[in-house]
């Protein structure tokens, strides 16, 4: 070994030239996995350290529907200081006049916060550190508010302006620029909107029923440092109240959610990676391939000398993973420096921020990835190097050998490949996800080598046509070496991914844009009281007689058990697990809703009087192992509620309408107090003037009920689509570029045949014109075979995505079809000709004489 890392050393000394595309291909596959990982670890490292500050309190806890009762309120403050928070969603005007919009209220009393800084921007650009005084009464009698810049936008508003929330007027106090818990309370339809617990109460809108989130926030009197004991004084309040149905969290788990989806979407971006780090495995395969062939007379002079087969495969395996730690290297240098800059970009997008710093765990994994892949695929053609005698090594300009490898080798390709796989999955989040991606990726492998076969087996049976270029096109395409495998290989792994995605993206913005809109409401009017649903009603009909209107009862309830079982024990399908994370809408009806269609049990009668019943969404049920007759307990307002499964249902959730997981029969909620739900649809999708109109006039008459414009719903959700996709985007271009990059090298492996042919042809008489048009009619024939499959592939799996995991409608975009043929076309031509006029240009004397 020491001998033949002398050779690998002294042979390194002749410079890097054929490896410019390996190390390329290994550094953005590095970068991309340690980039990914790196601003994962510093996100989630930031949710860790200011957990305090984004939860608010070392603990929380959290009520629906309803404040604290006395004695839950004693409790919580016997562990320290509580600060009280209320979050809900409400309709702001702007003075008395009729510019509205819907905005998120966070209502905090003077103990806000305990942690962090309440900051604000007041008149002539002043900052206050501590802006709760902001928020007190004024010599006028009105409270002051804080706001948003986009509600400032919105309503056109300036500091000093007044808005009107509920039945109370605000005085617009300041701009928030500092909000240290906004994480934890998850994404919003809205603008933030913050007063005072004291000015809430006076905008009527804690009516009984209302959808209002009550927090209390802990500063604890000791300090605890383990999780453990965060995780015992909470169970000590759940236990001394246990119908309180409290939703907790600690320091240590300040925003579940969003570390979940941060973990999940980089999940996705490193497989995503490790896709551009394989296709750039075929790149480390045909750039091996060239060196090897550029040292032909190297290697037979070595074995004509007694050098075994072990010795050469010895000297340029170590002379690869030398060169791949070049590439690793500069991938770990893109890698490291992702946090700040993703942190920059994301600034806008994530009220959090990442952290300058090294992450060596997160860099340790992307050089594993990157060893392993450059191990896996030169083994193959450094292994042939082993047992070719020096004869067919002069030889093989001609007649390239493809034999396998020894067995040896080919368990070390193995043993590489299984390591990555072993990886990938033990890493995992969601293993089955990975799972699936692994077994597609290998499944795309498997059919582009088997397309390739077939594009060069039609070759070769193609009757010959008339045009000489055409035949000479067809040849070259099923010659010997000819480098069709891998030009087929990089181009339709890479574009099978970008149609992939390209499909889902524009799918998912018709979706919102076009679809949904044509069959989902105009409004959803939320908190519509008891008492006042038949004057609302009344208004509705009469301002928009041509529209639909529907109202529902709704209240807001928890799981706590299913079949008697604890809910935190209940282990549901991935797909289901959401209905056990915090409160559900609920609703009650005597008849079967719209959007249903009932599959199993039956309906209960109008009258009936028994035991409460459930009806059940079909696919969560069976998510969490429910079936007909099952019990299901929910706490509803601080009291438990125990009722059978009678029926499943299954819902159009594609039309945005009403739809509830649970609905319960009408005695189960006899006397409960709760509020409506309402919504209005136009047949004809409505007009923004009509809209506005009703907007205005609901709003004036009920100014307690709280609206939601689906098509402003709709932009939000399309805007932070737009923002994933770009997300998505940037790391199916490094795969993408990465296939180029492949491609590129693909081609310059073959470059010593295409000057021994540019030569041959030239010499018969060929003019540069037919030869170029040879050549073009190649790589055009292998790209168009390419992006074919790339188009079937990336549809195939376009349409499993949006049908089986998202449940969606999927249509081929027309667009998506012509752009990726047209750009694997592009790619193949423009890097052919261009690698066959520079063979072109070579002399032919030095040729000549070898022949």
């Amino acid at each position: 070994m020491a001998t033949a890392l002398r050779f690998a050393l002294r042979e390194l000394r002749g410079g890097l030239g054929g490896f410019r595309i390996f190390i390329l291909c290994i550094a953005l596959g590095v970068a991309a996995i340690a980039g990914v990982n790196s601003v994962r670890r510093a996100m989630t490292e930031t949710i860790a350290e200011e957990g305090q500050s984004i939860l608010g309190g070392d603990l929380a806890f959290a009520l629906v529907n309803r404040e604290a009762s006395p004695a839950e309120a004693a409790s919580i403050g016997r562990l320290g200081t509580v600060s009280v928070a209320a979050t809900l969603r409400a309709m702001a005007r702007k003075g008395d006049g009729v510019d509205q919009t819907l905005v998120e209220i966070k209502a905090v009393d003077a103990a806000y916060p305990l942690y962090g800084r309440l900051e604000a921007e007041t008149a002539g650009g002043a900052i206050v550190e501590d802006a709760r005084g902001l928020l007190a009464r004024d010599d006028r009698g009105r409270y002051g508010a804080l706001v948003e810049v986009p509600l400032m936008v919105r309503l056109g508003l300036a500091i000093g302006d007044e808005i009107s929330v509920g039945t109370a007027k605000f005085t617009v106090a300041g701009v928030v620029r500092s909000e240290p818990d906004k994480v934890a309370g998850g994404v919003g339809f809205g603008p933030r909107l913050l007063i005072g617990v004291a000015a809430l109460r006076e905008t009527g809108l804690l009516q009984p029923g209302s959808l209002v989130r009550w927090h209390y926030r802990v500063k604890l009197a000791s300090q605890v440092d383990d999780e453990a004991g965060l995780r015992a004084l909470a169970n000590g309040i759940e236990t001394a109240h246990p119908d309180a149905a409290f939703e907790t969290r600690s320091r240590a788990n300040a925003a579940p959610s969003l570390k979940r989806n941060i973990d999940r979407f980089a999940q996705f971006l490193t497989l995503v990676g490790l896709t551009a780090l394989i296709v750039g495995g075929v790149g480390v395969a045909n750039a091996v391939r060239a060196y090897l062939d550029g040292k032909r007379d190297v290697i037979a002079t070595l074995k004509c000398l007694g050098a075994s087969g072990s010795f050469v495969f010895r000297v340029y395996f170590l002379q690869i993973l030398a060169i791949a730690g070049l590439g690793i290297a500069a991938g770990l240098v893109l890698g490291s420096i992702a946090p700040p800059i993703a942190g920059y970009f994301l600034s806008g997008v994530l009220p959090i921020g990442t952290r300058a710093a090294l992450y060596p765990a997160e860099l340790g994994l992307a050089v594993a990835y990157g060893f392993l892949v450059a191990i896996a695929f030169a083994s193959m053609p450094l292994g042939r190097a082993h047992d070719v005698p020096p004869t067919a090594l002069f030889r093989d300009a001609v007649e390239p050998d493809r034999r396998l490898p020894r067995p040896r080798y080919l368990v070390l390709v193995g043993a590489a490949l299984a390591g990555l796989a072993a990886l990938a999955l033990g890493l995992a989040e969601d293993r089955v996800a990975a799972l699936l991606y692994l077994a597609a990726l290998g499944a795309a492998f498997g059919l582009l080598r088997l397309v390739a076969l077939g594009v060069i087996a039609l070759a070769a049976r193609m009757p010959s046509p008339p045009s000489a270029e055409l035949r000479l096109a067809l040849r070259n395409i099923h010659r010997p070496g000819a480098p069709t495998g891998s030009v087929v290989l990089s181009l339709g792994l890479g574009m099978t991914l970008l149609v992939t995605l390209a499909l889902v993206d524009a799918n998912l913005r018709d979706q919102i844009r076009q679809q949904l809109p044509k069959h989902a409401p105009s409004f959803f009017f939320m908190d519509v009281p008891n008492r006042q649903v038949p004057e609302f009603n009344a208004l509705v009909r009469r301002e928009a007689p041509d529209a639909q209107l529907v109202d529902v009862p709704m209240l807001r309830g928890r799981i706590v058990a299913l079949k008697g079982v604890p809910a935190a024990s209940v282990t549901p399908a991935r797909e289901a697990a959401w209905v056990l994370t915090g409160d559900r809408g609920i609703t009650y009806a005597d008849s079967l809703p719209e959007n249903s269609r009932l599959v199993a049990g039956s309906w209960w009668a109008k009258d009936y009087a028994g035991p409460p019943l459930v009806s059940f969404e079909e696919d969560i049920a069976r998510g969490l192992g429910l079936g007909i007759g099952d019990s299901v307990r929910v706490n509803v307002l601080g009291r438990e509620f125990e009722a059978k499964i009678a029926n499943f249902r299954r819902l159009q959730w594609e039309t945005l309408g009403i739809n509830f997981v649970m609905v319960f029969s009408p005695n189960t909620f006899r006397g409960a107090p709760h509020s409506f739900l309402a919504t209005v649809t136009w047949a004809d999708g409505g007009t923004a003037d009509k809209e506005v109109d009703l907007l205005r006039k609901v709003t004036a008459a009920f100014p307690v009920v709280t609206t939601i414009r689906v098509k402003d719903a709709l932009q939000a959700v399309d805007d932070l689509v737009g923002k994933l996709a770009d997300g998505v985007g940037a790391a199916a271009g490094v795969t993408l570029a990465t296939a180029v990059l492949v491609l590129a090298g693909a081609l310059a492996a073959g470059q010593r045949r295409r000057i021994y042919d540019a030569v041959v042809l030239k010499t018969l008489g060929a003019t540069r014109r037919r030869i170029l048009t040879a050549f073009a009619f190649e790589y055009g024939l292998v790209g168009l075979a390419a992006a074919l499959f790339g188009l079937i592939a990336g549809s195939a799996a376009a349409w499993m995505v949006l049908s089986r995991i998202m449940g969606l409608t999927f249509a081929l975009d027309p667009a998506v079809a012509i752009g990726s043929v047209a750009l694997a076309l592009v790619a193949t031509l423009g890097f052919g000709l261009y690698d066959t006029w520079r063979a072109l240009g070579a002399k032919a004397a030095p040729v000549l004489r070898h022949l």
